[in-house]
């Protein structure tokens, strides 16, 4: 979270919570149908729903994109749910990048880092 400049906006006492992946879309079935229990979600949706997949799934938190904030209704919701939502300055495929730079990957291979993708790594 600190090596990415990430805004802490809900759930900060989740932030200890594992990270087995991440997952980038804004496509709520997308989501749904292709993430994994423990990943971080990066996305610029910014209502109520993104709260329910990442309940849903088992998310680890979500993380907006292009400096966008969430709505009251989806900051109250992700703190009632326990749900980390940060926000990021960064356009989603420098995130994106980023976060595989520090060994993060989808949680289905390895890095030419060689670190395992189903490793798990600390919000």
């Amino acid at each position: 979270m600190r090596a990415i400049g990430l805004e802490v906006r809900s759930a900060r006492d989740n932030l200890d919570r594992e990270v087995s992946g991440a997952y980038a879309s804004d496509l709520l079935s997308d989501v749904i149908a292709n993430s994994s229990e423990g990943h971080l979600w990066i996305t610029l949706q910014t209502h109520v729903n993104i709260v329910a997949v990442a309940s849903m799934k088992g998310l680890s938190g979500i993380v907006l994109v292009n400096g966008r904030e969430p709505a009251g209704d989806t900051l109250e919701k992700a703190e009632a749910e326990g749900i980390p939502l940060m926000v990021s300055r960064l356009p989603t495929f420098e995130l994106a990048g980023r976060l595989f730079n520090l060994g993060l990957t989808a949680g289905r291979g390895k890095t030419e880092a060689g670190t395992a993708g189903g490793g798990r790594q600390q919000a």
